[in-house]
């Protein structure tokens, strides 16, 4: 496949927002208080919830925005909602704006008082909008990864590391863009966001290479024959008829050697896991904030590519027939 770039940053962006609501909810007192190895209720303003729920709505946002650029008619974005009982696209749809929502009044709650809020309601508010925000974030996460998961025919994406991966690797940039936001407003929670997000790095580096492993075994199932309905085992394509190509010859192959492949290949598991990994470990040896948010750079970056390897290794199955032009 050859995506628009703006499916790319979309999915990186929305990707990282939620990871980070998450981290926020997980690592919030009303869990484990890693400072006192035990269970508190901290109920007071946190700079580091308002502001992780400010950068996360804005990763989302800007995610949303991006989402715009690869439609044919952006004023009909509205009508995906109808089909939400077949279409996982439509679930997105539908699920996206209310982790948006929850982001905005979970920051809020703790912008006016947690504390103040629960005296006022006689239960914690803040902590069940936290789960349930928590709960929406990993509905979205599947309702993302299953739109290309649920495609059969293209065998690179039909399969459960879809989900995984697109989880995993959401999840992970998120707590490393944790680690780094809380050393500097909260540093009692930084050791907690740095360990997960060590967890998350490994645990995303075994899965997506269990994936990349996979897809460079895959036997098609489709053939040139079933292509074109020919039952004949010496067919070999010279033009699909075509003098200057095609939707088909754009919009479905990369046109990049497999040389190329492999090498972002190698650069995306460097620069998503390993370089972010000894980034990370450097920051928390040296104390060095400016080491943590180069580590969410760097792997920000490395997503991009990633996300762009995920779509160029998905072989859609009319490329046997919409090879070559004229």
């Amino acid at each position: 496949m050859n995506p628009a770039f703006s499916v790319i940053f979309l999915t990186t962006l929305i990707g990282a927002g939620q990871g980070l609501f998450a981290a926020i909810v997980l690592g919030q007192p009303h869990f484990v208080d890693i400072a006192t190895a035990g269970f508190t209720v901290a109920d007071t303003m946190s700079s580091f919830v308002f502001l992780g729920c400010g950068i996360s709505f804005l990763l989302m946002m800007m995610g949303l925005i991006a989402s715009f650029f690869h439609l044919g008619h952006p004023e009909r974005a509205w009508r995906a909602v109808f089909q939400w009982k077949t279409s996982w696209l439509s679930r997105e749809v539908i699920v996206m704006p209310l982790v948006m929502g929850v982001v905005v009044v979970y920051g809020a709650f703790h912008l006016f008082d947690a504390a103040v809020i629960k005296q006022q309601v006689g239960f914690d508010l803040v902590s069940l909008m936290g789960w349930v925000g928590f709960i929406l974030v990993m509905i979205l996460y599947l309702c993302t990864a299953m739109i290309y998961a649920c495609i059969r025919f293209i065998q690179e994406w039909s399969s459960p590391l879809t989900v995984i991966n697109y989880t995993v690797l959401g999840l992970m940039s998120g707590f490393v863009l944790a680690s780094a936001l809380s050393f500097q407003t909260e540093p009692q929670r930084f050791e907690l966001y740095f360990i997960l997000a060590l967890s998350l790095l490994v645990v995303g580096l075994i899965t997506r290479s269990l994936s990349l492993y996979r897809n460079g075994r895959i036997k098609p199932k489709s053939t040139m024959e079933t292509a074109i309905g020919i039952k004949h085992r010496l067919i070999t394509q010279r033009s699909q008829g075509s003098m200057g190509g095609s939707f088909n010859t754009r919009d479905f192959f990369h046109h990049c050697a497999e040389g190329v492949i492999v090498r972002i290949k190698w650069t995306v598991i460097l620069s998503v896991f390993l370089l972010p990994g000894v980034i990370l470990v450097v920051g928390w040896l040296t104390q060095s904030g400016l080491a943590l948010w180069l580590a969410f750079v760097v792997q920000y970056l490395g997503l991009l590519g990633e996300r762009w390897l995920f779509f160029a290794q998905a072989n859609h199955p009319q490329n046997l027939y919409y090879q070559t032009v004229s």
